[in-house]
């Protein structure tokens, strides 16, 4: 019997009439593989995947497969998006076994959930040396009937390996102006000059190395820094990694020149990088980072936007061609024929030099993934425009592809920061009203009457897993944002209990973090990992919230946690800044101070505005007025009004400077 059909997950859901007898992650099934004295199957993947659709279609959904596979296992199917705990211990007992990762994951375990045999995609038959999803299952099941203690000493050896592996503090002391250097240097080293970004093929988007590069520059003045995270956002903005007609960013280039995107679309990747263009052009007034941050605002709002106000996780990469086929990126490429039957040959022939549509296509069977290769010279804004719109409409009438509409807390608080500053920087009231939207969704439905912060939820309906560290810290670092933005100090107070957890659940001895909770459910190694992935780190992204609350109140303890959990980066970015960008972002507030701002005046005033366009990395801003602004903002305490007009208070290192009414001032004291 398949166990999938009332979970909340729509990858689950995505399985739900497999002819594979399903169980979702828990005791049940580990007990159900004991009564039967069979080894468990566990497969991880998401609903955005491409290889988990084609292993589900070949595999999941052949009956004959099926059929062994209910005979001799317990199959359990995972949502990583849901489970990130699940999946990371496995992922590292994978990578450490094989050299690699990925999903979808395939590991089999014994009943005590202990890994012995590791995978990622499958084939249906044997392929470039790989054997059959068929003779992996069959090669498992004997050995578990006929060499069942070989299996137990493999699966002893890899969870004492797992256990060795438990991290310590780091490093002594906070990261300082010589990690901030080597780092910078470790980054320029790696940098593609040619064609922006970092390291080769496949090309990641940067968005916590691009922050901490825009953040270095604001405090020190660094060129190079600034270059670096200029240029890649430009050959991003220009590439097809960037969607030329809907905006929004695909999850990752499969070349290094970010022409062929992996076609999904995440929520984390568009609030991240939303947020990166916002700061760019905070840092240069560049025009095109402001389109870019406002067309990636729309974006998220136009297709990601629940009818409970979140944000949904994704856009898969796959949806129906022409001819019905379930292809990888149909929705969004283009051939020159397809380019005449919209527009017409002139501006067919128009279109396609001005987005790189050629004859030979950049993707498959002569399609081209639109892009803007730059060469065609001057060109008439006012026929771009009316080109996009009508191949925009064009495209509109294309199967789009599907949507995973579940609402993950950690993704939110990431949208929730960019929409707010967004709209903030560039005039939009709307934007801010849709992070509003989303944080309200967050602590009606993700916290409601537990009082712990929910994974995840769907249809407003939370989900029944528990949040991680990373959840905790980015929704803080979101409230933190509207905080700022709207001057509501409920914002500051939702973060102060949501790090106060991260302080009595998440945080152990000399500082270090753990990306579960104490009392959360107990796997074969507790996880913990202070790297980035496609998101901060939960170690890095609750290190700045902590630092941030500190600010705004004055916490000793929230301030002494930062720093303790910084300590790793002080060990790891000199090594490897690539991968643990947000850490030295938030290392560059604090070496910053960072500043403390607090506007004795007007929400969305003058003074309020050139507060929240300063450059000082990681500043605080707090505006309100009228005598129950310092009920909202402890900043906002004995904060007066000079010569009755607008006034603001700049301080750090528990020095202030002259309260200033001026705000070209104020400007020049952040580093605008």
């Amino acid at each position: 019997m398949n166990r999938l059909a009332g979970v909340t997950s729509p990858y689950l859901l995505q399985h739900a009439d497999n002819p594979v007898d399903w169980w979702p992650w828990g005791a049940d099934a580990f007990e159900e593989a004991k009564r039967r004295d069979v080894p468990v199957l566990l497969s991880v993947g998401y609903s955005a995947c491409h290889w988990c659709h084609v292993m589900a279609h070949e595999s999941f959904e052949d009956d004959d497969t099926a059929a062994y596979l209910n005979a001799h296992f317990v199959p359990v199917k995972v949502d990583r998006e849901e489970r990130p705990d699940v999946d990371a211990v496995y992922m590292e007992a994978v990578q450490a076994a094989t050299g690699h990762g990925g999903w979808p994951m395939t590991v089999f375990l014994t009943p005590d959930a202990e890994p012995f045999y590791f995978g990622t995609y499958f084939p249906p038959e044997p392929r470039h040396g790989s054997p059959s999803f068929q003779q992996v299952l069959e090669g498992v099941t004997t050995a578990w009937t006929d060499r069942r203690e070989e299996v137990a000493e493999v699966a002893g050896r890899i969870v004492a390996d797992l256990a060795g592996r438990s991290l310590v503090h780091g490093g002594d002391g906070v990261p300082g102006e010589s990690e901030a250097a080597q780092a910078l240097l470790g980054l320029t080293r790696e940098y593609d000059e040619q064609h922006g970004g970092f390291g080769g093929a496949p090309k990641f988007p940067p968005a916590m190395a691009v922050e901490f590069l825009l953040r270095h520059y604001a405090r020190t003045g660094a060129e190079g820094a600034l270059q670096m995270a200029t240029d890649t956002c430009a050959a991003m903005a220009r590439g097809g990694i960037y969607d030329q007609l809907g905006g929004g960013f695909a999850r990752y280039s499969v070349d290094r020149e970010w022409i062929v995107p992996h076609f999904e679309k995440m929520l984390y990747d568009n609030a991240l990088l939303c947020r990166v263009y916002a700061h760019l052009w905070r840092a240069t007034g560049s025009d095109e980072a402001r389109r870019i941050a406002l067309e990636t605002a729309d974006f998220m709002v136009r297709e990601l936007r629940t009818a409970e106000g979140g944000f949904a996780s994704a856009l898969d990469a796959d949806s129906e061609d022409a001819e019905g086929r379930h292809v990888e990126g149909a929705f969004y490429v283009w051939t020159p024929e397809q380019l005449r039957e919209v527009l017409g040959e002139d501006d067919a022939a128009f279109a396609a030099a001005y987005f790189g549509v050629t004859e030979e296509g950049t993707f498959e069977e002569g399609a081209s993934v639109l892009r803007l290769p730059g060469d065609t010279g001057p060109v008439d804004a006012a026929r771009v425009a009316g080109v996009r719109a009508r191949l925009l409409a064009a495209r509109d009438e294309r199967p789009h592809p599907g949507r995973d509409d579940k609402v993950v807390a950690a993704w939110n608080g990431l949208a929730i920061a960019a929409l707010a500053e967004t709209g903030a920087y560039f005039d939009r009231p709307d934007l801010v009203e849709r992070a509003t939207e989303a944080a309200d969704l967050l602590v009606r439905v993700h916290l409601g009457e537990v009082a712990r912060l929910t994974r995840t939820s769907k249809d407003g309906r939370a989900g029944d897993n528990a949040g991680v560290l990373e959840d905790y810290g980015d929704v803080a670092e979101g409230f933190l944002a509207l905080a700022a933005v709207t001057g509501e100090g409920a914002w500051l107070e939702f973060a102060g209990f949501l790090l106060d957890i991260v302080l009595e659940q998440f945080t152990g001895e000399g500082g270090q973090l753990y990306d579960t909770a104490h009392d959360a459910e107990q796997l074969i190694r507790r996880p913990q990992d202070p790297t980035d992935s496609a998101t901060p780190s939960g170690w890095t992204a609750a290190a700045g919230a902590l630092l941030s609350y500190a600010a705004y109140t004055g916490s000793e303890a929230h301030r002494t946690a930062a720093e303790g959990a910084l300590g790793v980066v002080k060990a790891l970015g000199p090594r490897v800044p690539r991968f643990v960008g947000w850490g030295l972002a938030v290392a560059e507030a604090l070496l910053d101070g960072p500043r403390e701002v607090a506007v004795a005046g007007p929400v969305g005033g003058e003074l309020h505005r050139t507060a929240l366009l300063g450059r000082s990395p990681g500043a605080v801003v707090a505006a309100g007025e009228g005598p129950g602004a310092g009920a909202e903002f402890p900043l906002l305490v004995d904060r007066p009004l000079v010569g009755g007009e607008p006034t603001a208070y700049v301080c750090r290192h528990f020095v202030c400077d002259a309260p200033t009414t001026d705000a070209g001032e104020l400007a020049a004291k952040l580093g605008g």
